[in-house]
């Protein structure tokens, strides 16, 4: 083996953490997951706001269970992150109607954050460790502009 097929130990403690973490929308999954995990804890809560009966009890859980399904997801598989955010923003306004005002407004917020950042993260084209490409110089005008004629006032006198 050659000495350029081994890569660079990082000199940072964490860096390939830090690599791993900003190769895919690891803040918008794990919002996504919290405000579902959150729902799911306000519908255990012994308040007694709502009652869940019949098939709106079972979308009571399952909005939020889903919810943290696609932030573990989207953490996962980065590549897919356009449709589980897509579901998650969904799933943020459904549980309004489903999940105790979605978590007492504060989980279905944490869903719809974390469902617009994942939307809008886009993956890093550069490696961490590669130089920005330098702009190209100016060009200089071409000559094939025509060359400025002496103008010679007439004497009408």
């Amino acid at each position: 083996m050659t000495v350029g097929q081994h890569a660079a130990p990082d000199a940072r403690p964490g860096g390939r953490w830090r690599r791993w973490r900003r190769a895919r929308p690891f803040v918008a999954g794990l919002l996504i997951a919290l405000g579902g995990v959150e729902m799911l804890v306000t519908l255990r809560a012994p308040l007694g706001v709502l009652l869940h009966v019949g098939p709106q009890g079972l979308a009571a859980y399952l909005v939020p269970a889903i919810l943290v399904l696609c932030g573990a997801l989207l953490i996962a598989t980065p590549q897919q992150r356009v449709f589980y955010a897509l579901l998650s923003l969904l799933l943020g306004l459904v549980s309004w109607l489903t999940s105790n005002l979605g978590g007492f407004v504060i989980g279905m917020l944490l869903a719809l954050v974390g469902g617009a950042l994942a939307f809008a993260w886009t993956p890093d084209k550069q490696r961490a460790g590669s130089v920005a490409p330098t702009p190209p110089a100016p060009r200089e005008p071409a000559d094939d502009t025509p060359e400025p004629t002496e103008v010679i006032p007439l004497d009408r006198g």
